[in-house]
Parts: C-alpha cells; structure tokens; sequence
C-alpha cells in the first residue's frame, strides 16, 4: 500500500548494518592534503587578502566547470553574461601567501581550476596531490583561498574543498559537490545533483533530475535535507543510524518496515535515490516551486 512514511530512529549504532564511513571517505580523500583549519566567512583583524586570481572564458554546454580548493570555501551562482567567471581571493594572517597558487588549465572542453599549497603540489583531471613539503609548511601558515564563480545554465559545476563550505545557487545544470569539513547547499532550477561530505549537512533543492538514473547523497556528521520535483518517480533507500528519517511523498514501502532505513518506490520509480547518514536526520519532501534560475 501507498503511505505517507515519518520514521523516527533510536540512538545507538545499530547491530549487523554496515559502516557508512569507508564509501564516504573513499569518495573524499585527496591524496597528500593535510587537514588545515577552516577559516570565518567574516574578516579577522589584522587580515589580509589577495583578489588578484580572476578567469573568464566560455565553457561548452554540458561541459564541466572543475574547482578544487584545499582551505576555504566556494561560492557559485548564475552568470547573467554568459561566460565562466571566477575570483579566488586568498586571506591570511601570518606566513607567505605566495606558497599557494591558483592555476587553471583545460582538459579538452572542461576547465579544471585549483588552489596548490606548496611548489610542489598538483592538479589535474583525475584529482589534486600535495607536495612533500606541504605539512611542514601549513604548521606555520594559515592562508585560505574563496572561490567565488558565476556560471552560465547548461554548465556543469564539479566544486571539491577539504576543509570549507559550498554553496551552489540559483544555477540552471548539473552539479557535483563535496566536502570533506563543511555544509553544502544547492539550489538548482536544473539538475542533477550529487553531494557528499564527511564533517557536514547537505542541503539540496532540485528542480528537475535532469536524465540521471542515479542519485546520491551521504554524509557521516550532519543531516540531509532534501527537496525534489513534485513529480518525482523513484526508488528510494534514506538510512541513517543516530537520527530521523521522514519523507513528505507517499511512499510504496518496499519490505519489511525498518526503523533505522525507509525504502520503497514513488510513483514510476524510475530512478535510484539514495540519502545515508550517520549522526542526523534525512528529510526528504516534495517542491511547492523552486525559484527558476531565469
């Protein structure tokens, strides 16, 4: 039968359920980069900061916008010119902040930018390394970098930080965020979306899944809040093991009721939606209107 589901969990790590912490962390992990302290929004005093890092150009419609920062958050909402812009400003207090660089480079039609610690770090496409000489120099250095960016509908974001928020707004295409150490929010009048963090909530309001036939969504320290298409049709799996799970669709329960996981299938179920963590809750609830990206 067809229900309108609200579970509440118990506490208490639950017997026989597998870790969910070694799929996250797996996800996470970028080799050679050293956990830093995650900076204020706010300025602190005697603060200085560094805007001079700017790019523009055009990215082919459903090509990829990478960004990948190590300390400090990212910032992306809509561009009203049609092009790519992104800022990075770098904040310090004390050390050189000549040691961080931030490069950008093209990997056939997508665009790969990053902020290295150290002379010897590096990125590309298949992800970022850190130099032998990084731990050794972020002991005594506090620099962080901001990405701010304005991105065109059609444009794919892929937005990567260790230890920093992301906040992806208003955009009008795929997204795919992660943190290892900060919260991320997305709001899409397009979509798909994709996020995973370790240390934080995720936030995520779609207004369409776009072609995916696979969506998912994990966080270890953090709840999950997630708002989809009235519409939507698909085959769901939220768990958690220290929290709540509720969701606002009516929901064909798959199996023998579980207070720890809620499966089951809305309306066609075409696609596979999966929400899983492990200290918060997971909402999942249906859009009145996602304001549009126009």
């Amino acid at each position: 039968m067809s229900v309108r589901a609200s579970v509440t969990l118990p506490t208490g790590r639950p017997r026989g359920r597998r870790s969910l912490f070694p799929r996250v962390l797996l996800g996470l992990t970028i080799a050679g980069v050293a956990a830093l302290p995650v900076r204020s929004a706010g300025a602190q005093r005697g603060e200085q900061r560094d805007s001079s890092f700017t790019w523009s150009g055009s990215i082919p419609a459903g090509r990829s916008l990478v960004l990948r920062n190590v300390n400090g958050g990212i910032e992306v909402a809509r561009s009203t010119s049609g092009r790519v812009e992104v800022m990075a400003e770098k904040r310090w207090q004390r050390g050189d902040p000549a040691w961080v660089r931030v490069v950008q480079q093209r990997a056939g039609d997508d665009v790969i930018i990053c902020a290295l610690w150290g002379p010897d770090s590096s990125c590309d496409a298949q992800g970022m390394r850190g130099g032998k000489e990084q731990k050794s120099w972020t002991d005594r250095n506090d620099v962080s970098v901001r990405f701010v960016v304005r991105i065109p509908d059609g444009v794919r974001v892929d937005a990567n930080s260790v230890n920093g928020g992301v906040t992806v707004a208003d955009v009008g295409g795929a997204v795919r965020a992660r943190s290892v150490n900060g919260s991320i929010t997305v709001r899409t009048a397009g979509g798909p979306v994709d996020a995973e963090s370790v240390n934080g909530s995720i936030t995520v309001a779609m207004g369409s899944i776009g072609t995916a036939s696979a969506l998912r969504h994990e966080t270890v320290n953090g709840s999950i809040t997630l708002t989809m298409p009235n519409t939507l049709g698909a085959r769901v799996d939220l768990e958690t093991v220290n929290g709540r799970v509720e969701s606002g669709f009516p929901i064909l329960i798959t199996g023998t009721p579980d207070r720890r996981r809620l499966r089951g299938s809305i309306g066609n179920g075409t696609v596979s939606l999966q929400a899983r963590s492990v200290n918060g809750s997971v909402t999942l609830q249906p859009a009145t209107a996602v304001a549009p990206a126009h």
